[in-house]
């Protein structure tokens, strides 16, 4: 009876004319209220596609919440010259990062720790796996640009090794 229900709320979602400046508005509201990052449909032979940037935090990982900083409204050009940084440690996956193997542990890397290639940074859990993700260079952490327990995008930016 579920499936008729939905079945028949499809059908009229089908039938209905396209409003773009609502369905955008209706897309942007799923965005808030599921976390995602993205969304993209396609209906009546128009495609939206809505996307927020992700904020740069550049507080350590580990500070109390007053503690906390996020990078200010120019996050997305702040974002993209980290991009670019020769040290940067891109995310190999879509997940969630985890800096310590269990909550409460102690994290695998701080600021200022050194680390060598192949060394944990952290985890990034997809699929249920927890994946290990190993420093691509021997050096310095000098930023941690995620918190522990965040969602991130393949490509993200998560740690500066110098």
């Amino acid at each position: 009876m579920a499936a008729k229900a939905k079945d028949t709320s499809e059908k009229s979602l089908a039938a209905k004319p396209v409003d773009e400046r609502e369905l955008i508005r209706d897309l942007a509201a799923l965005l808030d209220s599921t976390n995602l990052t993205e969304i993209e449909v396609e209906r009546e032979g128009l495609r939206v596609r809505v996307a927020r940037t992700a904020q740069v935090v550049q507080a350590p990982v580990y500070a109390t919440p007053a503690a906390s900083a996020v990078a200010p409204a120019a996050a997305p050009a702040a974002a993209a010259d980290l991009a670019k940084h020769p040290g940067i440690v891109p995310s190999p996956m879509v997940g969630t990062a985890y800096i310590a193997s269990e909550p409460g542990a102690r994290p695998f890397v701080d600021v200022g720790s050194k680390v060598n290639a192949g060394d944990t940074l952290l985890i990034i859990e997809a699929m249920k796996t927890m994946n290990q993700i190993p420093a691509p260079r021997a050096g310095t952490v000098t930023q941690i640009l995620i918190e522990d327990g965040q969602p991130v995008e393949f490509g993200e930016p998560l740690m500066i090794i110098e």
